[in-house]
């Protein structure tokens, strides 16, 4: 019986691993990796050449594979920028394959005319629709503000991307609301990635190898969401020698150690290695003596607390198994308004798999978390949510000369817990699990001019019983060399929903519920089509097209287009007035459902001009954005719907050994919607009933609303400025200080208005920061 199930798996895994066809070629394949850490060396140019001239990019694992190869004695070359040049002899046999693993050893000598070839490579092979791909490098040229880098304070500059503000901030994607962003971190699912003070994230920049950042027609390897994917990789750590980081400044403190726990002996050798990062803030204590006189004698109300670790085993081969585990916490008090707090933790392992008798690449994950959140409002029961979660995923990547087959499978399940009182006092309680299974298959296609990336993906959800596919495409055509047109579309859905509302003016608490049972029988459209609501799923469709364009060889245009058609978003239902029982058999649904389904879009464009050169970098992206939804009785705003929003980014190295550095961030953002105040009133409660007398009873402030966000709030701008200063101690050693100015020219941006106290809460002053920093 044994033989007979090992029989089995074997078979299982032969169909799984595709085969190299059988035509007289061979193939090359890798990884890339920087001698000085063993860290990989992502998006890599690795050329072949001999007979013929080929190529590949490393991935984020610094894989590279080379296909189609005729036989015959050829250099494998890596040039790259900060480098010494590699080369090597391979003999390439038909029906075989090459690996290899490729050391680069720093240098001094920059050759910026390869990088541009190398992004070249990639723009012209690639789709590279709705992508912004991130790394710790570019992420430090923006002001360091309190201090410290951050992912968070990039991300508010990327196209598409709407930032409610320095408080609470949220970020919303090309129309979509944050519950509706995937956010993964080495493959694990993170349901709130970023602080109630919006400079930061949860990512340490030190330990970020790359993110990749999908704003919309993401391709089929990503679902469960119907807006953007955001896709952070961290470092395996330092596999030559321990080292590490140790920093603080006005805001906060942190520490990071790596390491190897096996060294390589030679190079291609086995190794094991270890990363830990902590990260604290104390802004809620300095900021009463720091900026005194700056802020209030409260000081500034904020604290988290972030640690990370990471073990990660290689093989001599390049496979490698990861494992990981972390614990976020934040917590925020406002002026004894409200107080909040949550906690994240999880812990995962994923892994990078080379057969050695095919040419496929196999990566997988496995991970749980755990994520808590409560809400103290003054005159209000707590609100809490809570959710548990598992996510696994198994992936293949087969290279066929120019084109790339990608095909996996997921699995996820989630339990939510969720209390919420409204302001009326009604309850609305959940708890509930929920299990998603899915597959999918992309195929990129090169023929001549044009690169094609059709995929489907098939996902089901169990607890509603629901399946649904979702066909994915893009499409680029390089209509010459500097002028490239391309475009995406796809269907997306999504279980999990949000505990806040779309109309909340801050959305201060975030918790999730999943397969709401609650929701009306119908939908109605702006235009007036009455739809059954067959299931809970939430729905859209995303069409964008768009250029780029290579101006000249240091400055990029990039223009996209964009239209999100949100078929069915489901809401709190805010306005709920009545129990769900036959009582009220003959009240309407919108006024006793919890919750309650809407219609929308989202359209625009985004422009992102890009110009690199001698140390100079800008970073200059104009977006204009329009936002509505309709749920059966009025058509209004959401509260992200920014019709402008402008960054401009700058940042210069100069100096001896460019240990200078200069770096500028102004934003400009139009009003948010909001709704207007009407009038107030006193509410009596008449607690003796018809018996009550008025005269003596002190009744309670209630507000008569205008229409809903049919105002709009001031708008919004900002200037960061910073100034960094590295001295090299040694090859390993450097210190850091970084000065930086927040809201440089004091601008009173408004957070919200506290309609009961009559007071106008405005965002962060102007706020000076220092930051010093040791690396060894």
């Amino acid at each position: 019986m044994t033989r007979t199930v090992i029989h089995r798996l074997a078979f299982a895994c032969a169909l799984a691993f595709p085969l190299s066809t059988l035509a007289q070629t061979g193939t090359v394949r890798g990884f890339v990796y920087e001698e000085a850490t063993g860290e990989p060396s992502i998006f890599t140019p690795v050329g072949l050449r001999g007979a013929t001239t080929m190529g590949a990019q490393t991935d984020v694992n610094g894989y590279f594979s080379i296909s189609k190869v005729p036989p015959g004695r050829y250099t494998l070359r890596v040039v790259y920028l900060g480098f010494d040049t590699l080369a090597m002899e391979v003999d390439v046999k038909a029906d075989q394959i090459v690996s290899e693993k490729l050391y680069l050893k720093k240098s001094s000598v920059e050759m910026k005319a390869v990088v541009i070839s190398a992004e070249k490579r990639e723009a012209t092979n690639t789709v590279r629709v709705g992508i912004t791909k991130l790394t710790p490098k570019q992420i430090e040229r923006m002001p360091a503000v309190g201090g410290q880098a951050d992912l968070a304070q990039y991300m508010q500059v990327v196209p598409g991307v709407v930032f409610t503000g320095d408080q609470g901030g949220q970020l919303y994607i090309r129309g979509g609301s944050p519950i509706q962003n995937m956010v993964l971190m080495d493959g694990m699912v993170l349901y709130n990635p970023f602080h109630s003070i919006g400079l930061f994230s949860v990512f340490d920049n030190d330990i970020i190898r790359n993110a990749d950042i999908y704003t919309g027609g993401f391709n089929a390897e990503y679902g469960g969401r119907i807006s953007s994917v955001m896709d952070i990789t961290t470092r395996d750590g330092n596999k030559q020698r321990l080292s590490g980081k140790v920093g603080a400044s006005t805001f906060a403190a942190k520490a990071l150690l790596e390491g190897p726990l096996k060294r390589q002996k030679k190079p291609g050798d086995g190794s094991s290695s270890f990363l830990l990062n902590f990260k604290h803030s104390y802004l809620d204590q300095t900021s009463k003596n720091l900026y005194e006189g700056i802020v209030d004698s409260t000081g500034l109300p904020f604290k988290f607390t972030d640690f990370y670790g990471k073990v990660s085993l290689n093989a001599a081969n390049g496979s490698k198994v990861n494992f990981f585990g972390f614990n976020f916490t934040d917590g925020v008090k406002y002026r004894g308004i409200s107080d909040l707090s949550w906690t994240n933790w999880g812990a995962g392992t994923n892994f990078v798999l080379v057969p050695s008798g095919s040419a496929v690449l196999i990566d997988g994950v496995f991970a749980l978390s755990n994520y808590e959140i409560t809400m103290t409002e003054s005159g209000l029961p707590p609100r809490t949510s809570g959710i548990n979660s598992f996510n696994g995923g198994l992936n293949f990547k087969y290279f066929i000369g120019d084109n790339e087959a990608r095909y996996g499978f997921e699995v996820s399940g989630v339990k939510t817990k969720f209390n919420y009182f409204n302001s009326l006092g009604y309850e609305l309680t959940q708890n509930k699990v929920s299990t998603e299974l899915a597959g999918y298959f992309n195929y990129r296609l090169k023929v001549g001019d044009w690169v094609f990336d059709p995929g489907i993906r098939a996902h089901y959800y169990a607890t509603p019983s629901v399946f649904s596919p979702e066909p994915r495409l893009g499409m680029k055509w390089n209509i010459t060399e500097s002028f490239r047109f391309k475009g995406a579309a796809g269907r997306y859905s999504q279980n999990l929903i949000a505990s806040n509302s779309d109309r909340d003016v801050v959305n201060l608490f975030y918790g999730f519920l999943t397969a709401p049972e609650d929701i009306p029988s119908t939908i109605t459209t702006k235009d007036g089509e009455v739809r059954d609501v067959k299931d809970p799923i939430q729905r859209a469709n995303h069409y964008i097209a768009g250029f780029e364009v290579d101006l000249r060889s240091d400055l990029t245009l990039n223009l996209e287009g964009y239209y999100k058609d949100f078929r069915l978003v489901t809401n709190v239902n805010r306005n709920k007035i009545y129990n769900d029982t036959p009582e009220f058999a003959d009240k309407p649904e919108e006024l006793k459902k919890d919750f309650v389904v809407e219609t929308g879009n989202a359209y625009g464009a985004d422009m992102l001009l890009k110009y690199e050169k001698n140390g100079l970098y800008v970073w200059a992206v104009y977006s204009l954005n329009f936002v509505n939804r309709f749920d059966g009785q009025q058509e209004y705003s959401p509260i992200w719907d920014r019709r402008h929003n402008v960054n401009l980014v700058a940042s210069y190295t100069f100096g001896k050994f460019d240990s200078w550095k200069a770096s500028a961030r102004w934003n400009y953002g139009s009003g948010f919607p909001f709704t207007q105040t009407q009038g107030m009133f006193e509410q009596v409660t008449f607690p003796d009933g018809v018996g009550t007398d008025i005269i003596d009873q002190n009744g309670q402030m209630r507000l008569i609303y205008g229409d809903l966000n049919k105002g709009r709030l001031p708008a919004y701008h900002r200037l960061d400025l910073g100034l960094t200063k590295t001295w090299k101690l040694d090859e390993h050693q450097r210190v850091q200080v970084d000065l930086s100015v927040s809201n440089a020219y004091d601008r009173q941006n408004i957070f919200y208005y506290d309609r009961i106290r009559n007071k106008r809460v405005d965002q962060l002053p102007l706020l000076p920061s220092i930051g010093f920093s040791y690396t060894f």
